[in-house]
C-alpha cells in the first residue's frame, strides 16, 4: 500500500468540527493510512464555525480563483489549507462566501436545514474534483464520508467520467446514520442542469437522506458500514446493488480493518 494514494473526502473531520462518529472515523482512518506511508489528502467544507486563526487555515492562491457553475450561477471557489498538529497531514478546505461563511454547519438557529444544502453539496463535490485536478494528483482510492459529501460518487461517475486523472480511481463510501430531513425539492433539477444521466438522477428525485445514500452506493465500488445500525432500506439496497462491503468495525479495529479492506477488496478490482 505504500505507493498508493488515498483521497479522503468528508463532511466533517475532527479537530476542525466537534467529535462525532463521522468526524473521528474520517480523521482516524486517514491518520492511520498516513502513518503507514500511504500518500493521503483530506478534503472537507470550510464551514463558518471553523476557527481559522486557531487552526491556522490559509488560502492557497494558486488553487483558488476559478468559478464553479451551480444551477447556472457562477460561484467563486476558494481553497484553504491547514496541517493537523503532530500528524503532518494536510487538510484542504472547500470555501465560498455564499455557501460556507455562515456560522453554522447544516442548519439554522431553529434547527431547520439550510435551503441551499443541495447546492452546497454540488459545490463541494465539484470543488474537490477541480482542486485535485489542479494538484494533478491521481488517487487510487477516493473514500467518501458523510451526506454532505455523498454526491461526489455520482459526479465522478457521470459529470467527470471523461476525466483521465480519475480513470483508475476506486470509490469507497462510508455510510452513517443521520436524522436529517429531506433536502430542497429542486435538488434533482439542479443535478440535471449538469447533464447527469437521467437514470442516475431518478434516485434522488425525492432528496431524502436515504436516497442520497442510495445514490452514493450505486456509484461506488465498495461501501463501509460506518454506523453499527443502518436503516433496513439501506441494507436491502446494498444487497441489491452488490458492491464490496465492509461491516461495521469497532473503534479498536477500524483503522487496520479499513486498510485491509482497501488492499484485499478495493484495489483488487483494478486487477
Amino acid at each position: 500500500m505504500k505507493d498508493k494514494r488515498i483521497l479522503y473526502v468528508s463532511s466533517e473531520v475532527t479537530p476542525y468540527l466537534p467529535e462525532t462518529e463521522l468526524s473521528s472515523t474520517a480523521f482516524n482512518v486517514a491518520k492511520n493510512a498516513h502513518s503507514k506511508g500511504i500518500q493521503t489528502r483530506i478534503f472537507m467544507p470550510r464551514f463558518g464555525v471553523i476557527n481559522e486563526r486557531r487552526h491556522q487555515l490559509h488560502e492557497v492562491i494558486r488553487l483558488s480563483g476559478m468559478n464553479l457553475i451551480i444551477n447556472d450561477m457562477d460561484m467563486p471557489l476558494i481553497i484553504k489549507v491547514a496541517s493537523i498538529p503532530k500528524e503532518r497531514m494536510q487538510v484542504y478546505f472547500i470555501d465560498n462566501d455564499e455557501y460556507f461563511k455562515r456560522k453554522a454547519v447544516y442548519s439554522d438557529e431553529d434547527d431547520k436545514l439550510f435551503e441551499d444544502n443541495d447546492e452546497r453539496m454540488i459545490f463541494f463535490a465539484k470543488g474537490v474534483v477541480e482542486t485535485v485536478k489542479k494538484l494533478n494528483w491521481a488517487p487510487d482510492i477516493i473514500h467518501v464520508h458523510g451526506w454532505m459529501a455523498s454526491l461526489l460518487p455520482l459526479y465522478l461517475r457521470e459529470y467527470y467520467k471523461e476525466e483521465p486523472l480519475f480513470a483508475e480511481s476506486k470509490i469507497v463510501t462510508s455510510l452513517y446514520n443521520s436524522d436529517i430531513e429531506d433536502l430542497n425539492n429542486e435538488m434533482a433539477n439542479k443535478v440535471r442542469f449538469d447533464k447527469i444521466e437521467e437514470s442516475k438522477v431518478t434516485t434522488i428525485e425525492t432528496p431524502s437522506h436515504l436516497n442520497i445514500l442510495k445514490s452514493a452506493i450505486e456509484n461506488s465500488d465498495a461501501v463501509i458500514k460506518g454506523s453499527k445500525v443502518l436503516p433496513d432500506e439501506i441494507e436491502t439496497f446494498i444487497e441489491e446493488t452488490n458492491p464490496k462491503v465492509l461491516d461495521f468495525q469497532s473503534e479498536e479495529t477500524l483503522t487496520e480493518a479499513y486498510l485491509e479492506f482497501y488492499k484485499e477488496n478495493v484495489l483488487e478490482l483494478s486487477e
